[in-house]
């Protein structure tokens, strides 16, 4: 248990970072199909999705489902408390389309014979939808949210999470979610009632984002944020937190995707495969870091990266052995990218520091608003859809320390309003930005339609979620 001493020397070394130096990463350049993304052709997916399929290794899924569903249904409060033209149009849509929605099942018939065009009666279906007294959808977490009809069933993301796990591997499945653990309950029912149905079993495991990696909360004037009883005030400190619950994971492989990345069960075949094909790329990289490490020799590393483009080739010319050991003995990820189809959110980059360029996935947030640097941001070709495989194991099984390829210096600084007024605190680096930036990185193209995240509840009336 923290002391208050130690207590204070935190808020006091977080407020330095608060209202300190911003950190900024230098663009270079956006990587590009065959400088820096690799693109495969359809036999050679194929083959590498063979070679998955006849590997033991042992896999688990890390998919982080602690985000709330309030955020789905944010047009919906909007209309009952300040209509608009924007709302308005956002709930003809919903209503017209009321029937296509998988909760629509489950709604009271009483409820379903509402007037969808009589202005009381939509308010109360909302109201069911949202309020405690209904379906309580605004308190729940996004996962617990049914998303999808299939045949007389509605399945929510968490079931169809571990659905498309089984379908994916043969062997033991293993499956880690990071959840809210108010609902640890309800989740592990769910679940349950799908693989019971399937006959499989599934090894779930569950994490909270832990406590101690909060952020402490500021006034512009510096001063602390106080909670209600007079104590200063911590919020979450970003997905950047669960590189913590990552790092209890041993398994060879670990395949990472958001939880609301999921599409109706009669749609996932390319998403499955992909899966797949990134998992085929991590043995073809594995094997590569073996004969590398029996033979560390230039010629054999500039071999290596020219299959896997690693690094500039200018960049590695005058590496010793000792820095091509070095390479090899840290993590490795395999990020499937998709084409930049005006996505909000991170992209794959080359990133110069010290005088040294490696290959990242950067937000927005961490580049300076000038011209140059929003102009590589714009050319930018491939969007990152949280699609990969890691692999946290030296080549001797043993568990490497994620914490010590992480990069604390590239936190972010967020403003938010509390209670009307502005607060500053920091958020660890992000889970794939920043806590990866010292791990060997590929980036590899993937379809777009592997990428139907549901922002809104309007996405679900997207081809990729219904029957």
């Amino acid at each position: 248990m923290p002391t208050q001493q130690q207590n204070l020397i935190d808020v006091g070394l977080q407020k330095n970072k608060v209202f300190g130096e911003k950190p900024i990463l230098k663009l270079k350049n956006p990587c590009k199909i065959d400088h820096g993304i690799l693109e495969f052709s359809e036999e050679q997916t194929k083959d590498l999705i063979k070679r998955f399929d006849k590997n033991n290794s042992t896999v688990s899924f890390f998919i982080p489902a602690s985000g709330s569903g309030s955020r789905m249904f944010q047009f919906l409060y909007e209309f009952l408390y300040q209509p608009d033209e924007n709302n308005v149009q956002l709930i003809e849509k919903f209503f017209n389309n009321f029937q296509n929605f998988a909760f629509h099942r489950i709604l009271p018939r009483e409820i379903r014979q509402l007037n969808l065009t009589e202005n009381p009666e939509i308010e109360k279906i909302i109201n069911f939808i949202l309020k405690e007294e209904g379906l309580n959808f605004s308190s729940f977490p996004k996962g617990l949210i049914p998303f999808h009809k299939n045949g007389p069933f509605i399945l929510n993301p968490f079931q169809e999470q571990v659905l498309q796990a089984i379908n994916l591997i043969d062997s033991k499945i293993n499956i880690h979610f990071t959840i809210n653990e108010n609902f640890e309950k309800e989740i592990k029912s769910s679940i349950e009632s799908v693989t019971k149905l399937v006959g499989k079993r599934v090894y779930l495991h569950f994490s909270n984002q832990k406590k101690d990696t909060d952020a402490y909360s500021f006034y512009a004037d510096k001063s602390p944020v106080l909670n209600e009883n007079g104590e200063v005030m911590t919020r979450p400190s970003g997905h950047g937190a669960l590189l913590c619950n990552l790092n209890e994971i041993s398994s060879e492989f670990i395949f990472i995707k958001n939880i609301d990345n999921i599409q109706n069960y009669n749609h996932s075949h390319k998403s499955k495969a992909s899966f797949k094909f990134l998992g085929g790329i991590a043995l073809e990289f594995k094997i590569a870091l073996k004969k590398l490490n029996e033979n560390p020799s230039l010629d054999n590393l500039i071999e290596v990266n020219d299959k896997f483009q690693l690094f500039e080739p200018s960049e590695i010319m005058n590496f010793t052995k000792a820095d091509i050991l070095n390479f090899i003995n840290r993590p490795f990820r395999v990020c499937g990218m998709i084409k930049n189809e005006g996505q909000p959110g991170g992209g794959p980059f080359w990133v110069e520091e010290n005088g040294v360029l490696t290959k990242q996935i950067i937000e927005k947030a961490q580049i300076e608003n000038s011209f140059e640097q929003l102009k590589l941001l714009v050319k930018s070709t491939h969007f990152n859809p949280v699609m990969m495989v890691a692999c946290p194991l030296n080549l001797n099984g043993e568990k490497y320390d994620l914490h010590k390829f992480c990069d604390d210096s590239k936190f972010f600084l967020i403003e938010k309003k509390y209670q009307g007024k502005s607060i500053y605190f920091s958020e660890l680096p992000g889970l794939w930005n920043g806590s990866m930036a010292f791990w060997n990185t590929i980036f590899v193209e993937v379809p777009s339609d592997t990428f139907s995240p549901v922002k809104t509840v309007l996405d679900l009336l997207d081809k990729a979620h219904l029957e």
